[in-house]
């Protein structure tokens, strides 16, 4: 499916967002980056596409379960990798909703950086680079083919519960749970919960105990799978229908 095409602008300028706090940034054989607050990449070291397919999608029988209005809600957008791979893997009819939860966005200069290790992502990636580069503000609202994505930029421990709808899908994608712990708080597994729809799934590439325990008290049917590339495990799992 073509994207969209969206005319190149002038990139929004980060002066703009007085109140937010750009990433510092490593940068691991030239294309990985690392982030310096949390000490952790943003994706995976063996393969990120790849990563997002076996955990994100597959964890959540995705596409299968994609019918006209299905709604995935993610923490941590980060480069933007688990958007492009959901639309690569939408054939179908549309819309679907993507909305996700990012405290420290990324530049887009550092996003393109980043998605170029990814040329498979090419059909949907300057549509998403050239959105990203033109807004600013506290909500980002980008737009393609068969589907619609909202980006809440700020603390999810403010914006999840503050947000009025509910996902079919979750896509847990948070800096490890050891080196960003508030993001996998047990106050925050219960919001998930509650802005999930009946029958709702989430997947997450750990299997941390403590967060299993969190959403299986949140109200979860947690199952731990199989891992990708060196993870023995992940987690999966959906409220009742």
């Amino acid at each position: 499916m073509p994207a969209a095409d969206h005319p190149k602008a002038e990139p929004a300028d980060p002066n703009d967002w007085p109140d937010l706090d750009w990433p510092d940034l490593d940068w691991r054989d030239e294309a990985i980056p690392v982030s310096r607050r949390f000490d952790d990449p943003y994706f995976s070291l063996a393969g990120g596409l790849a990563e997002t397919r076996h955990v994100f999608l597959a964890g959540n029988g995705l596409p299968d379960r994609f019918r006209p209005g299905f709604h995935i809600a993610e923490l941590g957008f980060g480069t933007g990798l688990n958007l492009l791979a959901t639309l690569l893997s939408h054939q179908g009819p549309g819309p679907l909703h993507f909305t996700s939860f990012e405290a420290f966005p990324l530049p887009p200069e550092a996003m393109a950086r980043a998605l170029a290790a990814f040329p498979e992502t090419a059909p949907f990636r300057s549509a998403l680079l050239n959105q990203w580069a033109t807004q600013s503000g506290p909500t980002r609202s980008l737009s393609f083919p068969g589907l619609t994505a909202t980006i809440l930029i700020g603390d999810a421990r403010e914006t999840l519960p503050a947000w009025g709808e509910r996902a079919d899908a979750w896509f847990l994608d948070g800096f490890s749970p050891a080196k960003n712990p508030e993001l996998w708080s047990p106050d925050l597994m219960h919001q998930v919960a509650r802005h999930t729809a009946p029958g709702g799934s989430f997947a997450t590439y750990t299997a941390a105990g403590h967060v299993r325990r969190a959403l299986a008290e949140a109200g979860f049917t947690v199952t731990r799978q199989p891992g990708f590339g060196r993870k023995r495990h992940m987690s999966t799992g959906s409220l009742p229908a």
